[in-house]
C-alpha cells in the first residue's frame, strides 16, 4: 500500500472497484501545490479548474494546512448538540459579510440547496410550495436539488421527481411572471450559471426577480455554490447586481478544498427551520470550521478581492486577444472575476483534451463552453502561461479542423 502506483495501475483499480459515476480523465494526480498538480509519472499541470473551483486558494495553501494541523490535534468532531466557538465565529463573519441573518452549515452545495428548499416550504406553508428555477441551471445531485436543476439529461431514469418545481428560460422576466400562481413560494437562481455555461443574466434581470418576489410575497433564493467566496471579485455575486436575496447557498470555495457549505437566510426566512426539522452529522464540525475561518481570513484581507477583480479583467483581456487570433475555435469569452467561460466552435471535451496535452487542466460546461476557475491566488505570470497553453491547444484544434475539411 505504501508503494506509489502508475497512472495505468490506478486507472485499473478504479475500473474494477469504483462505481463509474464520473467520466474520468486518464491522469492519476498525486500531489498539488499552489496552481499546480503532479501526476504519478511526475508530470506537472497548471490547474485552472481545481476541484470545480473548490481549491479557492490553490492546492495545499499554507493557511489551510496550518489550520488542519492545529485543529486536528485539538478537536475534530463533536455533534451539533453542543456549542463550538469556531462555528459561532464563522456564522457571525458570514452574516456580517452578507445580508445579515443566520446560517445553517453542511458539507456540500447540494446539501445547502436541500436546506434552502426546506426553508422555502416551511416558510410559505401550504398551499404555497412551488419553486421557479431556470433552464440550464444546476443545483445538485440529491433528488430535491436535482429536480430544481432544469436540465432533463440529469433527470433520466430517476422519476418520479419531487413535485413543485417549474422552469423558466434564463433571463426571461416575462416568462417568470407568467409562471407565478397561488402555489408559488419562491424563485431560485444562480446569479451566474456555472454548469450551464458560465452564463450571465441580462442587465436588470436579478433586480426584476427581486421586484416580482416582493410583489407576490415570494422568497428569492440565490445559489452561489460556485460564485461565492470571492470567485467573481465580490465576496458574493449578488453584490455585483446590487440585489439582495432572502436565502443564499454557498459551498465549493468556502473551505479551500475541504467539504464546507452554508445556507444563509434572513431571520424571517429562517424562522421555520427549528430544532428537529433539519440537521446534519458532520456540518459545522470543528475541523471544517477551523479551515473555513482560515480561508475567510485570506479572502477578506485588505485588497484581496480587488486583486481578484483585477486578475479577472486581465484574464478576459488576454483571452479576448486569443479569441481574435483563433476565431474558428473560440466564439466568445464570458464570465466575471475568475469565473471564466470560453464558448467554443469545437466540442469542449475535445478541446479540454488538447489543453490537457499542453498540461493545462480545464473542464467542459453546457452551451459548448470550456470552463476555467483558476485559484484566486493565481499570478499574472501563470495567467500568461495558461493563455500560451490555450493558444497551443487552439493551434492543434485548427489543425484538426483542417484535416477534417481535407
Amino acid at each position: 500500500m505504501s508503494q506509489s502506483l502508475s497512472s495505468e495501475q490506478t486507472i485499473r483499480l478504479f475500473q474494477e472497484y469504483v462505481i463509474g459515476t464520473y467520466a474520468r480523465f486518464p491522469v492519476a494526480l498525486v500531489r498539488g501545490e499552489d496552481s499546480y498538480v503532479w501526476d504519478s509519472e511526475g508530470k506537472r499541470y497548471l490547474d485552472f479548474f481545481p476541484g470545480w473551483g473548490c481549491g479557492l486558494l490553490g492546492h495545499c495553501p499554507a493557511p489551510v494546512v496550518e489550520a488542519v494541523r492545529r485543529q486536528v490535534g485539538q478537536l475534530i468532531h463533536v455533534p451539533n448538540t453542543w456549542y463550538t466557538e469556531l462555528q459561532g465565529r464563522w456564522a457571525e463573519a458570514l452574516s456580517r459579510r452578507s445580508f445579515g441573518g443566520q446560517a445553517f452549515f453542511c458539507n456540500s452545495g447540494t446539501e445547502a440547496n436541500e436546506a434552502a428548499i426546506k426553508l422555502v416550504r416551511l416558510h410559505a406553508r401550504r398551499p404555497r410550495y412551488k419553486i421557479i428555477t431556470f433552464e440550464g441551471s444546476f443545483h445538485g445531485r440529491t433528488l430535491g436539488s436535482l429536480t430544481a436543476t432544469a436540465q432533463p439529461k440529469y433527470h433520466e431514469g430517476l422519476g418520479p421527481l419531487l413535485a413543485g418545481f417549474v422552469y423558466a428560460p434564463y433571463g426571461d422576466l416575462d416568462a417568470v411572471a407568467r409562471l407565478i400562481d397561488a402555489e408559488t413560494a419562491a424563485i431560485m437562481i444562480e446569479p451566474i450559471q456555472g454548469e450551464g455555461g458560465v452564463r450571465l443574466p441580462p442587465d436588470g434581470f436579478l433586480a426584476g426577480l427581486r421586484k416580482l418576489a416582493d410583489q407576490h410575497e415570494l422568497l428569492l433564493v440565490f445559489d452561489e455554490v460556485q460564485t461565492g467566496a470571492g470567485r467573481t471579485g465580490k465576496f458574493f455575486a449578488y453584490e455585483l447586481a446590487g440585489v439582495t436575496p432572502d436565502i443564499l447557498t454557498s459551498a465549493k470555495g468556502l473551505g479551500g478544498g475541504f467539504p464546507v457549505a452554508a445556507c444563509l437566510a434572513t431571520a424571517q426566512a429562517a424562522r421555520g427551520l427549528t430544532a428537529g426539522v433539519h440537521g446534519t452529522t458532520f456540518g459545522g464540525n470543528p475541523l471544517a470550521m477551523s479551515i473555513a475561518n482560515a480561508v475567510l481570513d485570506v479572502v477578506l484581507a485588505p485588497g484581496f478581492l480587488e486583486n481578484v477583480a483585477r486578475l479577472g479583467l486581465l484574464a478576459k483581456q488576454k483571452l479576448a486577444a486569443l479569441a481574435d487570433a483563433h476565431p474558428k475555435v473560440i466564439e466568445e469569452v464570458r464570465g466575471e472575476g475568475l469565473m471564466i467561460g470560453l464558448k467554443l466552435r469545437v466540442p469542449p471535451g475535445d478541446f479540454a483534451a488538447l489543453a490537457r496535452a499542453e498540461h493545462l487542466l480545464s473542464i467542459p460546461a453546457g452551451d459548448n463552453v470550456l470552463r476555467l476557475l483558476p485559484p484566486l491566488t493565481v499570478s499574472d505570470a501563470e495567467l500568461d502561461e495558461a493563455v500560451k497553453r490555450l493558444d497551443a491547444a487552439c493551434v492543434a484544434a485548427e489543425a484538426n479542423l483542417a484535416k477534417a475539411a481535407a
